[in-house]
């Protein structure tokens, strides 16, 4: 297997193959805007990239590349003549093709084809809030549950520091035996909870102390409910609060949004000619609307744009939600398949490759690899777009102020009481000397 070997790559989901052993040999050319092409300079980077290289180190071969003219994986036309990078393996204008080329029976009887490299299944994509599930608790959505514990520890710290405010501030004591104390302890939740529905609940503090805590108490109060309206009404008003898909059947039962997949790819004759009722009806929804999309890139652009999901392959859809925080992939995963290395029919590079494929799956360096380029790097304008519950740390600086108020408050109230009980003594030894 010395010398080189032209080996044709597509520019798709798991990135294009696109490296040559020696830099002196570099030809390089990818996909304007093609989201799954990361690059270094001159060169490309990705899985297959690697993948190339664990191969070509451990059979000793060298290769040159070219990307398939038409862009596609592999498809036979109207006139029984193969396209794309099977189409080219038939020419015999290359020797390989190496992408997320998946192993079908239609390609196994025109091609060889290796053990597959990566195991996948079929999926779809779609934004966030269109996977979310419908909740009968909806009202709590838009605090998280770390924040909704939050808050009820703010409420009972405070009720308790008000109650203490009262019992320790001699401002607050009763005048006399049959004057009742004013801050209970069910008096001070009470309170608090009347400041929480932005009315007063009387009576209200007498001492310095008490009337902070009561005016930080307020403060934190309306800020929260501020949060919290706000955020509810930005989910109260999205165009896609009535829709949750989970799975391949809910796709099939709505009409609110389109969904497709890449025109004549292994996605879409799978479901052309498959005997389940719910992928029947994808299929003929699909060819319905024409909802087909040229490429994943157009796939996962039109996901992005909103109302659309888009159905392809889990592991390349999972990169593509690694990288756009504000898409998710579906639980559900149907028609389990391989992506593998295609060769032309009887070709002896087929038999070597399979084995060092099933090595490097063996050694752990294909779940390296996956691990490596499917790690979540998702940017940050894509997360900020996206409304969320709301959690302890976005409102740390109002906490802060609460604890700072209750501490000063409880500070205050033992001064008064040190402050009465120095004028007690005070008092106290007056009336002696005059006594």
């Amino acid at each position: 297997m010395k010398g080189y070997m032209s080996l044709v790559v597509c520019l798709a989901a798991l990135t294009a193959c696109s490296i040559t052993a020696d830099a002196k040999d570099l030809s390089i050319t990818t996909i304007k805007d093609d989201p799954y092409t990361m690059s270094r300079g001159p060169e490309l980077e990705g899985y297959c990239v690697d993948l190339l290289a664990m191969l070509s180190k451990k059979l000793g071969f060298k290769y040159k590349l070219h990307l398939v003219k038409d862009n596609r994986y592999g498809a036979m036309d109207s006139s029984g003549n193969w396209q794309g990078m099977i189409g080219e393996i038939i020419k015999g204008e290359a020797d390989l093709a190496v992408a997320p080329l998946t192993l079908t029976a239609v390609r196994e009887q025109v091609v060889d084809m290796t053990t597959p490299f990566m195991q996948t299944g079929l999926g779809f994509i779609l934004h966030k809030d269109l996977a979310s599930e419908e909740s009968t608790f909806s009202l709590m959505s838009p605090f998280s549950t770390n924040m909704w514990v939050g808050v009820l520890i703010a409420f009972l710290l405070t009720g308790l520091c008000m109650f203490l405010v009262g019992r320790v501030s001699p401002t607050e004591w009763a005048e006399s035996d049959t004057e009742e104390h004013n801050f209970t302890l069910l008096h001070s939740f009470w309170y608090i909870t009347g400041a929480l529905t932005l009315q007063g609940a009387g009576p209200h503090p007498k001492a310095l102390s008490g009337r902070l805590i009561s005016a930080i108490w307020w403060l934190f109060a309306i800020l929260l409910l501020a949060c919290y309206f706000g955020n509810f009404n930005i989910a109260l008003h999205s165009s896609n609060k009535h829709i949750s898909i989970m799975s391949f059947e809910d796709l099939a039962n709505q009409d609110v949004i389109d969904y497709g997949t890449v025109e004549s790819g292994s996605t879409m004759m799978f479901f052309k000619y498959s005997n389940n009722p719910v992928y029947r009806r994808i299929y003929q929804h699909m060819e319905r609307k024409k909802s087909y999309v040229q490429s994943m890139e157009e796939g996962v652009r039109r996901t992005q744009e909103g109302n659309f999901a888009f159905i392809g392959e889990a592991v390349s859809l999972d990169l593509a939600v690694a990288r756009y925080c504000k898409l998710t992939r579906s639980q559900e995963v149907i028609g389990m398949r391989g992506y593998a290395i295609a060769a032309p029919l009887g070709s002896p590079l087929v038999k070597n490759l399979t084995i060092a494929i099933l090595q490097l799956s063996e050694s752990g360096e294909l779940t390296y690899l996956r691990d490596k380029w499917w790690a979540s790097s998702c940017m940050g304008a894509d997360r900020a777009q996206t409304s969320e519950a709301l959690q302890p740390s976005d409102l740390r600086g109002l906490f802060v102020l609460l604890g700072l108020g209750l501490a000063v408050g409880l500070l205050l109230a033992v001064i008064e009481l040190l402050s009465r009980a120095r004028n007690q003594a005070k008092d106290g030894k007056q009336a002696t000397k005059l006594s």
